[in-house]
């Protein structure tokens, strides 16, 4: 049986209740969740979920509604890019199944959420109709705010809906895509250019470390993140990218507080970070 995993990324970091409703929406079409992240000044929650493709699609739908009926992106603030109540939807294919079987569940339930919550969905990733969609940034780009202004243009009308967007919910970027790991590494200070000019020199699009996305975010007067999206972590392993922070910011004259994984990454990368900190052979 194929097996598939869905990353939704809710825009509510703060209210267990709504976060809580979710987790019961999931669960009850038959999906499993298997982790769970909240963050108050990012305003986010990030899930894990796993099942076969009836049932992923089924959660997805279900957490449109959740997210269509608790979050009001009119009053919504925090620090993370969204342009949707339920802002990324990624499909991934985790066990007899290929990218391409990923899309076709992305593009189905895109259509279930339009019928359903007349929430309108970009596609990007291996989903993309379109080579200027396929980065998530890019679709992201302009946020909710600039939803209106963006449907305005006929470039850039949405790959399922009219271009109305959702009153409060916005618009939800759907898409395709390999496993990726979620990983933020915060600094010691409140100066965001120190955060932005890492986040530009380590990215891949503007030549940086292969498969990495990344942005700098602040979290407070006195902490700022790097915040990063590996999406080839055999290539470009997670104890590189902090050894590369630290070192970009000792520059600055900065230092590292803490990393931060967001959701699950597979066991090879955590033992390949182990090895080199313990100065272990691969064999070891």
């Amino acid at each position: 049986m194929a097996l598939f995993e869905i990353v939704p990324n809710l825009s509510e970091g703060r209210s267990a209740e709504t976060i809580a409703a979710a987790e019961r929406a999931v669960s009850a079409t038959g999906a499993a969740v298997l982790h769970r992240t909240s963050d108050a000044v990012h305003h986010r929650s990030v899930l894990t979920i796993a099942g076969d493709a009836r049932a992923v699609v089924d959660a997805a739908v279900a957490l449109a509604g959740i997210a269509a009926a608790r979050i009001d992106l009119r009053a919504h603030r925090g620090v993370h890019p969204r342009i949707g109540a339920l802002d990324v939807l990624p499909f991934v294919p985790l066990r007899d199944a290929g990218l391409d079987d990923a899309a076709e569940l992305a593009r189905r339930a895109a259509a279930q959420i339009w019928e359903r919550y007349r929430i309108p969905s970009f596609f990007y990733g291996a989903a993309a109709t379109r080579p200027e969609r396929r980065l998530l940034a890019d679709v992201r780009s302009g946020e909710f705010e600039g939803l209106e202004a963006r449907f305005a243009d006929p470039a850039w009308r949405p790959d399922v809906g009219d271009v109305a967007r959702h009153p409060s919910a916005g618009a939800i970027a759907i898409g395709a895509r390999a496993i990726l790991v979620a990983f933020n590494v915060e600094l010691a200070t409140g100066d965001l250019r120190i955060a932005r000019a890492i986040a530009r020199m380590l990215r891949e699009k503007h030549g940086g470390l292969t498969g990495l996305r990344a942005l700098g975010l602040r979290l407070s007067d006195e902490v700022v993140q790097v915040s990063l999206n590996v999406t080839d972590v055999d290539a470009t392993p997670l104890y590189r990218i902090v050894e590369l922070i630290r070192l970009l910011a000792a520059r600055h004259g900065v230092g590292v507080l803490r990393s931060e994984l967001i959701g699950c990454l597979p066991r090879a990368a955590v033992e390949a970070s182990a090895r080199y900190y313990l100065g272990l052979s691969a064999n070891s």
